[in-house]
């Protein structure tokens, strides 16, 4: 491949998010880096985790998303009587063949919403740890390989906590990014309303990229340039956190890949060729703050996993 190659790829790929990003904000009003954010776990091959309260469009970016690149698209409703053959499948007797046949269920799809996933039971939960980690689930001995594109979102309420689940840490390890979409400006709550105003702009959204055009993002991000120092960087930001002040359990070496593919994937979105030191700082809360366990004391005086990630990233010199 002749150094041009990249370059061109680079290009072609950048343009392409552009026209992704533009189709979803047809749909969708919430500001910029939201976008960007889950288009960076999307096409960096992580999973996102929505936190915010009910009606702020968690549900319509998905949807706006999947509706934009012609991929297959399930949401869950996560309850508390919810099982894992729910999400997984079941085996069902066929009377004409006098078989079993395993009848897939929703997780085996590209793009899934897995809503208000703290109400379902541990238990459930934990039916999609091995498929976001993994690419895979096994269900009654046999292993079934996910679609190369599989992608979760899942959304849960910050505030409402009766009748939830917390996520165990290794269920919180297993997304990409963890953020909030935030309430929009009056401006853009009154194109809401206008927009909405006989029908809803999901009803006419039109795919705008294929998903051969989505594998050949994320091949170009993969290759984004990233120096050696910047990688030294990443690992000091999440090694700082294994011995801070008011952190129980650190953040794992995933942490870092991630951190490092999420850089990559923002830079193409952003039409860069190379990773600079910003994109790190930018991506360090949505990436790590989630993976950290706080000591007791912490909570207790008011202090956030966010905060601890600010306070590092103020300490630690940044490359030039």
């Amino acid at each position: 491949m002749s150094s041009t190659q990249p370059i061109i790829l680079t290009e072609a790929a950048h343009s392409l998010t552009t026209r992704l990003r533009k189709n979803i904000e047809t749909v969708i009003r919430c500001n910029n880096q939201s976008i960007n954010w889950l288009l960076t776990a999307f096409f960096s091959a992580g999973h996102v985790l929505l936190e915010d309260v009910p009606g702020t469009g968690k549900t319509t970016l998905a949807k706006s998303l999947a509706g934009s690149t012609s991929a297959e698209f399930k949401r869950v409703q996560f309850t508390p009587d919810l099982l894992p053959t729910d999400i997984l499948g079941v085996s069902v007797f066929d009377q004409n063949t006098q078989e079993f046949k395993f009848r897939q269920g929703p997780i085996f799809t590209q793009i899934l919403l897995a809503d208000e996933i703290n109400r379902a039971s541990p238990r459930t939960q934990s039916a999609l740890l091995e498929a976001m980690g993994e690419s895979q689930v096994s269900v009654e001995g046999e292993r079934f390989v996910m679609d190369e594109l599989f992608f979760v979102i899942a959304t849960q309420n910050p505030v409402e906590f009766h009748g939830t689940y917390p996520l165990p840490e290794a269920q919180m390890d297993r997304f990409a990014m963890r953020f909030k979409l935030g309430y929009v400006s009056a401006e853009d709550e009154m194109e809401i309303l206008s927009s909405q105003q006989h029908s809803h702009p999901l009803e006419t959204l039109k795919p705008c990229i294929s998903l051969e055009d989505v594998r050949t993002i994320r091949t170009a991000a993969s290759n984004i340039r990233i120096t050696e120092e910047l990688k030294r960087y990443i690992i000091d930001v999440v090694a700082a956190t294994r011995n801070h002040a008011g952190i129980q359990m650190g953040a794992s070496p995933r942490a870092s890949i991630t951190l490092m593919k999420c850089a990559r994937a923002l830079a193409l979105i952003n039409g860069s060729e190379y990773v600079s030191p910003d994109l790190i700082q930018e991506l360090a809360k949505p990436v790590i703050a989630h993976r950290l366990a706080l000591d007791p004391d912490a909570e207790f005086s008011g202090r956030s996993s966010d905060q601890i990630v600010q306070e590092i990233l103020e300490e630690i010199e940044v490359p030039v």
